[in-house]
């Protein structure tokens, strides 16, 4: 049965609306509070948010429904999804809940369950989570809790993500890009803690312009600021800081695809990564397979999402993986993708070599790639349309083994998403507009 309330990331809507209306809401507190009595754990929950204006709103409506089970709560106030994660696997909870939309509008908003080990659910759980989630609302009136903000929470999580650096960044000049959200006063103490010199933008939440014209999906300011103030490099974090992309001193863009080759090199002379295996999704580019293979560093794929790249990690024991948008998970340190870890170990390789980051990431040679998002009306499987079928086989046919074709639907959004790859520009160009003409036309 499919999932109606998880995507990829949790669940995720306009705050206000179905289903992040209150009665929803509640239910979900109540589900994981069931949950939580009916499997005997500690009867804890740890839970933070980003900036959003909708936050704290959403936040008491988990509390209140998990008070309906004598389930307590910590609050941490505005952190991040990696910190409830740490958080959630090193403190005395049963679970972590994290209010976000990531790198979504400030009007959206979402809710992500961790486990107690950190991760995020697996699938089957959250199929029936969801089904108590359904059979609460029928019956719960939302009565939303007061919390109170435990600083000690973040600063647990800042001291651990300080004790992963050897050595600290003494000489580094850096611009963070904090999103306005959740990392806008936890990453640049971070980095200032460890010696670097750091100029934060993006860092004055008022709870609508997270993510606005600023963050990783928004990079034109960070480079202009790392230009003008001939920085060493700088870092863009999205809204709930589990993702972070850099700019170098060159105003280049350095994505996830490039700090995976630069940490797995690092690792792989240091013997810290076992089977010289990483593991990315179906969107990394091919330049980034290539250049792992000359180095006899095999790339392992998954499907699009941060928690199979993990689970992936996990069935075959790799250290390192993570997504070309910027989710890069160190699986020695965390149990998911997490902005300023990510940094630090950027930074300390930078350090360490005492080189930059764009002789750092030279040698990955990127292949021509298009992506195209459609919106849709509904989401038919895509092996039924016909239409969107021929373009596919057709493509694949044409760039035999220079290329790539990738179609599938957001996890998040009422989007189909079309991404094809190769070394010929004017045929990636030219067979993603066409797969995407046959979506419009059977879809949209």
């Amino acid at each position: 049965m499919r999932r109606e309330l998880f995507g990829t990331d949790g669940i995720r809507g306009v705050a206000g609306e179905y289903p992040l209306d209150s009665k929803t809401v509640a239910a979900v507190g109540v589900a994981l509070g069931q949950w939580i009595a009916r499997n005997g754990r500690e009867r804890k929950v740890v839970l933070g948010m980003d900036t959003r204006e909708s936050g704290p709103a959403l936040a008491a409506g988990i509390a209140g429904g998990l008070a309906a089970h004598r389930v307590a709560v910590d609050f941490a106030g505005v952190t991040t999804t990696p910190g409830v994660a740490y958080l959630a696997k090193n403190g005395p909870f049963a679970a972590g809940v994290i209010i976000s939309a990531s790198h979504n509008p400030f009007r959206d908003n979402g809710i992500k369950v961790l486990a107690h080990n950190g991760y995020k659910l697996p699938d089957e759980q959250e199929k029936s989570l969801e089904a108590d989630i359904f059979a609460a609302r029928e019956e719960i009136e939302p009565a939303p809790a007061d919390l109170t903000i435990d600083n000690e929470l973040d600063g647990s999580y800042v001291d651990h993500l300080a004790a992963t650096l050897a050595r600290g960044l003494a000489g580094l000049k850096i611009v963070a890009d904090c999103a306005n959200g959740s990392a806008s006063d936890l990453a640049p103490d971070l980095l200032r803690r460890v010696g670097a010199e750091v100029d934060a933008i993006g860092a004055a939440p008022n709870g609508r312009n997270i993510n606005l014209n600023c963050g990783s999906l928004h990079l034109d300011s960070l480079r202009e600021h790392v230009l003008r103030e001939n920085a060493d490099v700088g870092v863009a974090f999205d809204g709930d800081a589990d993702r972070a992309l850099f700019v170098s001193s060159s105003g280049k863009i350095v994505d996830g695809d490039a700090v995976l080759l630069i940490a797995a090199r690092f690792l792989k002379a240091q013997g810290k990564l076992p089977g010289d295996t990483v593991v990315a999704t179906v969107m990394s580019n091919l330049g980034l397979e290539r250049a792992l293979a000359s180095h006899g560093i095999k790339l392992v794929r998954t499907p699009v999402g941060d928690k199979y790249v993990l689970e992936e990690m996990l069935r075959i024991g790799a250290a390192l993986g993570g997504e070309q948008s910027g989710h890069v998970i160190f699986r020695e340190y965390a149990t998911t993708g997490d902005g300023m870890l990510t940094a630090l170990r950027v930074f300390e390789v930078m350090t360490a070599s005492r080189q930059t980051l764009d002789q750092l990431s030279s040698e990955l040679q990127v292949y021509p790639q298009k992506l195209v998002n459609i919106r849709v009306k509904e989401r038919k499987p895509l092996e039924e349309l016909v239409l969107v079928q021929e373009q596919i086989r057709a493509a694949e046919a044409a760039f035999a083994d220079s290329g790539r074709v990738l179609v599938r639907f957001s996890g998040t959004e009422p989007l189909a998403r079309v991404m094809v790859e190769g070394a010929d520009a004017a045929m990636v160009e030219d067979w993603t507009e066409r797969i995407a003409a046959s979506i419009r036309q059977q879809l949209a």
